[in-house]
């Protein structure tokens, strides 16, 4: 078969035919009864505190346009841009035999290893030479692996921008399913914020683990995820990307932001349509509210999951923390006074910045986060509006630490001047008592 292959027919019939052979996952341990998903404020945190990250709501194939064979089939309306098809034997070869210490990550999905492969082939190259990957490799069990693996290819088959990452192929043999993307040195935005537990190959990138993600960085970060989402949404045919969140935001050496992970992802809503009714899937902690309540996904679903990421990006805190005090755990509840509050905004950064951060910079940016994450879809902005006001917000030089030094020298001056004026009058007073004239009048007085 040729290895670069733009036959999507059969691409397509084996992955169906291998999907509706496989185990149907819709008891899934983490699945929400559909008649709890009632939306107020009490239930948005309940939700967003939920103990299980990822969330899948079971029987609903029959209300909703993500019945199994609407999620597998994919459509013929595009040609896929041309995609190395990888055997199964190369693949295992290019990860020294999916070897431990390769792993990249680990999702539901199964893993991620490092690889490598021959340039513009795929033949696997010796490490250190040829072109680094990063090989994910499905569990062999479950419908929505499938689901998810098909609308991996799928999207990123088709869609194309600096923003996103670069699905290199696939391979589809036997049970084997796996995909192959360009590697991302630096890893994932989640691992920068966190720390997180999850391996990192890099050297450089352990080191740089200690040290907190500058501001400069982290607005670039914003910007860069921004326009992803703007891209996805802009199009003659929108695509929702929804499981916007720092684990699925990698970055490249320059801190360059790229989105990943298209499992979910959904064609939006068409001509006068206003929305699409799907399954409830997602992350804790991440999920629009009346998306969870109802099941009707919109574009303004994914600009409230952005608001949550430019919360933790703002904070360095996760969208759910079960060790931090009651009324903390949950960022979104916690945040949303100081947001709303001009003057209290700063309370919300990082304190491992250390006031090496913009305060007009900030300030922004929790205005923007405070109008991503507004319970009226209808009020947020687009993701177009976000890429317009974070953009600027990278040319900002007025850091919090300048303004407290000149704050502090100003006092210093004010205090020193006011000393100096103390003194005056203390040596003045004293100039007058001991003139020769003074003197000679308490001299006058004596006699």
């Amino acid at each position: 078969m040729d290895k670069k292959c733009g036959c999507w027919a059969v691409l397509r019939r084996s992955a169906v035919s291998s999907a509706y052979k496989s185990s149907d996952s819709k008891n899934s341990a983490h699945s929400i009864p559909r008649t709890s998903l009632v939306y107020d404020a009490v239930t948005e945190t309940r939700y967003l505190n939920a103990s299980n990250r990822e969330m899948y709501a079971p029987n609903e194939a029959q209300n909703s346009s993500d019945n199994p064979e609407s999620d597998i089939t994919l459509p013929e309306k595009k040609a896929p841009r041309q995609l190395l098809q990888f055997s199964f034997q190369e693949l295992k070869s290019a990860t020294g035999n999916f070897r431990p210490d390769s792993i990249l990550g680990e999702g539901g999905f199964g893993y991620v290893f490092k690889g490598w492969i021959e340039e513009n082939g795929t033949a696997p190259a010796k490490p250190g030479s040829g072109t680094t990957v990063a090989v994910k490799s499905l569990k062999p069990d479950g419908l929505q692996g499938h689901r998810e693996w098909v609308a991996e290819v799928d999207f990123l088959g088709q869609l194309h921008h600096p923003n996103l990452v670069k699905l290199i192929g696939y391979c589809i043999e036997d049970d084997q399913r796996l995909l192959v993307y360009e590697f991302m040195t630096r890893g994932s935005l989640e691992n920068h914020l966190f720390r997180s537990e999850s391996t990192i190959s890099d050297v450089i990138e352990l080191f740089e683990g200690t040290i907190p993600l500058p501001w400069s960085n982290r607005i670039k970060i914003a910007v860069g995820a921004a326009k992803g989402l703007a891209f996805l949404h802009g199009g003659p045919e929108p695509v929702i990307y929804r499981d916007f969140k720092t684990s699925n935001i990698l970055l490249d050496t320059e801190y360059n932001a790229k989105l990943s992970d298209f499992g979910l992802a959904k064609a939006g809503p068409q001509g006068d349509k206003t929305h699409v009714s799907t399954r409830v899937v997602g992350t804790y902690g991440y999920a629009a509210p009346e998306y969870v309540m109802t099941g009707h996904l919109t574009s303004k679903s994914d600009v409230f999951s952005f608001g949550v990421v430019l919360l933790e990006i703002l904070t360095g805190r996760r969208s759910m923390d079960k060790k931090r005090p009651s009324g903390e755990q949950n960022l979104v509840a916690w945040a949303r006074p100081y947001l709303a509050d001009k003057r209290k905004v700063c309370q919300l950064v990082d304190p491992r910045l250390e006031l090496n951060y913009s305060l007009k910079g900030v300030q922004k940016a929790s205005q923007l986060a405070y109008g991503c994450l507004s319970r009226d879809p209808k009020s947020r902005p687009s993701m177009d509006e976000v890429v317009k006001v974070l953009t600027p917000l990278q040319d900002l030089n007025d850091l919090a630490i300048l303004s407290y030094h000149s704050r502090s020298s100003q006092q210093a001056r004010r205090k020193k001047k006011q000393d100096g004026a103390h003194q005056y009058t203390y040596n003045q007073s004293k100039t007058i008592r001991n003139s020769p004239l003074n003197s000679g009048k308490q001299h006058l007085n004596r006699g």
